[in-house]
């Protein structure tokens, strides 16, 4: 890493292109204050016109909250905001519009019954004519190769359809600094091209980007400069391409990342076996799954790719127990059918299950750590006779903050006070500690920063190699290639071709998330691929 790419503090950063006049954005000592946090401390921020400027961190080191001050959603409690030049007070997100301030958000904010035209017009701060604004909408997204039918529903639309919905919708406010968060997170690597190609144009023709991410490889590509934070502070500024994977880790996260570390193993017997397995969705958004089927290795990881709403909630519904009515041998677990048992009767043959919603599903936000232990973990000595040991489940919870590294205030700590990443290391050392024999995990790191990322699949890792057969359902692909030893694709409720890791790349499997596996679109795998082995 050059001195000239990184400087301490709030240094200025690299200078300004000598076209310009001022500053697209500028933050200016910009602090935020929460009763247990100060989430930005004295932050300095400048995003030149025509820059694709990477904001990197930690979960927890206040980016979240910088682009919300930005955006108008936050007030900040000290700090000056200038725009162009000028000081200005961004007092919603409807002010930050009016200036030419875009966000696409991580997590969409579309109605499910409604056409995209209608959607789009609902984001629209002026009166409209919803037959010309479809018009406008053709135009726009045929012009920035994001094609979408104003006409069609939002259910109907695969994630990276939806995501142009969004990106369409802040197109036609023409922003000058538009912000992107985790924009990759549920694409394909194709719609990564895609989306690459019109953020570059957009910058080609001046439009600020400030893009938030957890993929280092992609800030590499993409972006000119970075703003590197950590504990809501800025620790430096640096040029992405002259920066290593290793190096923009380190600035992160304060410390170097270890290597994975692969035990050797000889996967052994199937301890979870699925048997043409077709559900169909409650959801009537959802997808049916069709005579699926695939088998776990004890001492290995099988992975299962694809891009979300493509039957990953029906699977992990019908592996978990939540979802009823199977046929027993729909689900064998350690050898003994479980298609009909609940989920308690599928935890006593030594199943255990880490959900996608860490909030809600996988912890209940309003109770406390040891309190959230007694959930799944009650069969590790924490009632008796039908009466709860208290003394139990604060140890229990105690022993799991401190061997998965969760930072938080104690045991008794709300889940909801903890960081995304800092609840995900606290799920998942529950479901470890309990000594499963099968593990379902889906999306185990989903917007989980570097550091805590690498800890999580090391831990997968450990636990395959000491027999445990686990299956990782993940939209990275990147987590599925480094940690999986076989891999496959869920698309339209099928199940593509079984691959070893080593046999396959992303391009294939991104082919296949896009139900391009068998012969033809949307086909099951063929009798010369099985997926069950």
């Amino acid at each position: 890493m050059s001195d000239s790419s990184y400087s301490d503090g709030a240094a200025a950063q690299p200078a300004t292109r000598p076209e310009q006049t001022a500053p697209r954005l500028m933050l200016k000592g910009i602090t935020k204050q929460y009763p247990a946090v100060r989430a930005n401390d004295d932050v300095t921020l400048i995003v030149a016109p025509g820059e694709i400027h990477a904001v990197l961190g930690e979960n927890g080191a206040g980016k979240s909250t910088l682009m919300k001050i930005i955006y108008g959603a936050v007030r900040p409690d000290a700090g000056e905001i200038q725009w162009e030049g000028e000081a200005v007070d961004i007092a919603s997100p409807a002010a930050a519009r009016k200036l030419g301030i875009g966000m696409v958000f991580q997590h969409f904010s579309l109605f499910e019954t409604l056409t995209v035209g209608e959607n789009i017009a609902l984001a629209l701060d002026e009166p409209f004519d919803l037959k010309a604004l479809s018009k406008r909408i053709r135009e726009v997204s045929a012009d920035y190769g994001l094609d979408i039918d104003p006409q069609r529903h939002v259910h109907s639309l695969t994630v990276g359809e939806r995501q142009r919905v969004e990106i369409v919708r802040c197109l036609l406010q023409n922003p000058r600094l538009l912000i992107m968060d985790e924009p990759t997170s549920v694409l394909t690597p194709q719609a990564v091209r895609k989306l690459f190609a019109t953020l570059r144009r957009l910058a080609a023709e001046g439009c600020s980007i400030l893009y938030i991410s957890h993929k280092l490889d992609e800030i590499q590509e993409l972006c000119d400069t970075a703003t590197v934070m950590r504990g809501g502070r800025v620790t430096g500024h640096v040029t992405p391409k002259q920066e290593t994977h290793a190096s923009l880790a380190q600035l992160m996260v304060g410390h170097s990342l270890p290597d994975y570390t692969r035990r050797e193993h000889n996967p052994g017997a199937v301890l979870l076996d699925v048997k043409a397995l077709s559900v169909a969705s409650d959801d009537p958004f959802g997808t049916s799954l069709e005579n699926v089927s695939f088998a776990v290795h004890a001492g290995e990881i099988f992975g299962i790719a694809g891009v979300s709403g493509n039957g990953q909630a029906e699977l992990l519904s019908a592996l978990s127990g939540e979802k009823r009515g199977l046929r027993a041998d729909a689900v064998t677990i350690c050898g003994k059918p479980a298609g009909r048992l609940g989920a308690g009767g599928r935890r006593a043959l030594g199943f255990g299950f880490v959900p996608e919603e860490r909030l809600g599903r996988g912890a209940v936000p309003a109770m406390t750590l040891s309190e959230n232990a007694l959930l799944t973990a009650h069969r590790q000595k924490m009632v008796s006779s039908g009466w709860i040991n208290s003394g139990a489940m604060r140890a229990f919870a105690r022993r799991c903050i401190e061997a998965f590294d969760v930072r938080c205030g104690g045991s008794e700590a709300l889940a909801q006070s903890l960081s995304g990443g800092n609840l995900q290391k606290y799920i998942m050392g529950r479901e470890i500690l309990q000594a499963p024999k099968v593990l379902v995990v889906a999306q185990p790191t989903w917007g989980v920063d570097v550091g805590a990322a690498a800890f999580i699949r090391q831990q997968l890792l450990d636990l395959s190699a000491s027999g445990v057969a686990i299956l990782v359902i993940s939209e990275e692909l990147e987590e599925l290639f480094d940690i999986c030893d076989r891999i496959a694709v869920l698309a339209g409720g099928r199940l593509s071709p079984v691959r070893a890791t080593g046999a396959t790349n992303a391009e294939e499997i991104g082919r296949w998330m896009a139900g391009l596996f068998g012969g033809r679109e949307g086909t099951a795998p063929s009798a010369e691929q099985p997926a069950h082995v």
